[in-house]
């Protein structure tokens, strides 16, 4: 069972992100100094750009592991990138809350974490898109966090509470099931579906009652695709 502490809490607001009026919170969000209210749709005071396809109980807090941040310096060093600002400082994917110890080979879904007052359930793995390329000023990005994994992950609210900036976090269940964040990442996003036997997989995705409602019907369209 993981313990650790919050080492970052971040809340924003949409702000224009690209042109004819497109918004996003993934640049804007900046660290707080004071608690949160956690509710069921997320942090008071923080927003998405678009509720379409971001935010909503299944979506309700963003985690990305600090572990990652020296590996993207790292990265970007080897491939003869000059240090990225938004690397530079936690909260340069967007998240809501940073960590260590909580990468996606560590924690599954529908492992359950106090966190202050609140009570959260890993719900999904991120999916990246368009916006981090856009993010980050940087045609790739997007792959790269396909390839590598380093997806961070979604949290839905099981019980509100304040979060504090300074608050531990303590994991207090653990799924049984041995689906990591990062092995239904990789079979629902990275590509592995089309490998031979993937089927069986793809279905204990698709029952899996603690799996966003999002991420089950995409296993349920990639079985589809193999009939």
């Amino acid at each position: 069972m993981i313990t650790t502490s919050i080492d970052a809490l971040l809340v924003g607001k949409p702000v224009l992100f690209r042109g004819e009026g497109e918004e996003s919170a993934i640049g804007s969000r900046r660290p707080v100094d004071r608690p949160v209210y956690l509710t069921f749709t997320g942090f008071e005071g923080d927003r998405v750009g678009d509720p379409t396809v971001h935010g909503g109980e299944d979506k309700a807090v963003h985690f990305y592991p600090g572990e990652h941040y020296p590996l993207w310096e790292a990265d970007l060093a080897k491939a003869g990138h000059e240090p990225h600002p938004h690397l530079g400082r936690l909260g340069g994917f967007g998240e809501n809350i940073s960590a260590l110890e909580m990468t996606e080979d560590r924690v599954q879904i529908g492992d359950r974490f106090r966190i202050g007052e609140a009570l959260v359930e890993i719900s999904q793995g991120r999916q990246p898109c368009w916006k981090i390329d856009h993010h980050f000023g940087m045609k790739g990005m997007t792959a790269a966090v396909i390839q590598t994994g380093r997806s961070g992950y979604y949290f839905r609210v099981i019980e509100v509470g304040h979060v504090k900036p300074d608050d531990a976090i303590e994991q207090v269940e653990r799924a049984r099931h041995g689906w990591t964040v990062e092995r239904a990442f990789q079979l629902l996003i990275g590509g592995l579906h089309r490998m031979d036997g993937a089927n069986a997989a793809l279905q204990e995705l698709a029952d899996m009652e603690t799996l966003a409602v999002h991420w089950r019907w995409r296993a349920q369209q990639l079985l589809a695709s193999h009939e």
